[in-house]
């Protein structure tokens, strides 16, 4: 009935480790600090502290987290602490989020609360664009 064969123990496939190939984010967790420059071609989550410039493709920043360096990515959605530059094509900002360097960016939302420390700049800075006033429901 209950037999020990080869077969029933690595029937499966194997599971992939943390930190495999073929993840699609990885994460830097509050417990981290990093002293030196991040680069990653995938997604990046950090809620611990970086000493250094990170590059990646798409950047979520924790409230406690905090950066101390250059930001360079598609798509950055900062929460913590940054002192430094950023330059990213879209940029959020936290309600939460302290920025103390200049930013560069396509497309920027900043949350009621939110703090940029620094010269803000268009990425094509040739074009000119209309600003509007988005009005909620709130008000």
């Amino acid at each position: 009935m209950f037999s020990k064969s080869s077969n029933s123990r690595n029937g499966g496939s194997p599971v992939a480790a943390t930190g495999a190939r073929n993840t699609p984010f990885s994460i830097i967790g509050g417990d981290v600090v990093i002293t030196g420059n991040v680069e990653a071609s995938v997604d990046l989550h950090i809620d611990g502290k970086v000493d250094g410039d990170i590059s990646c493709a798409a950047l979520v920043q924790g409230a406690e987290s905090r950066i101390k360096g250059h930001v360079t990515a598609r798509t950055a959605r900062i929460g913590g602490l940054v002192e430094g530059s950023i330059s990213a094509e879209e940029l959020i900002v936290e309600a939460t989020a302290r920025i103390t360097g200049d930013v560069s960016y396509d497309v920027i939302s900043i949350a009621t609360g939110g703090q940029i420390d620094g010269k803000m700049s268009h990425m094509s800075g040739a074009r000119a664009t209309d600003l509007k006033l988005v009005k909620t429901d709130a008000s």
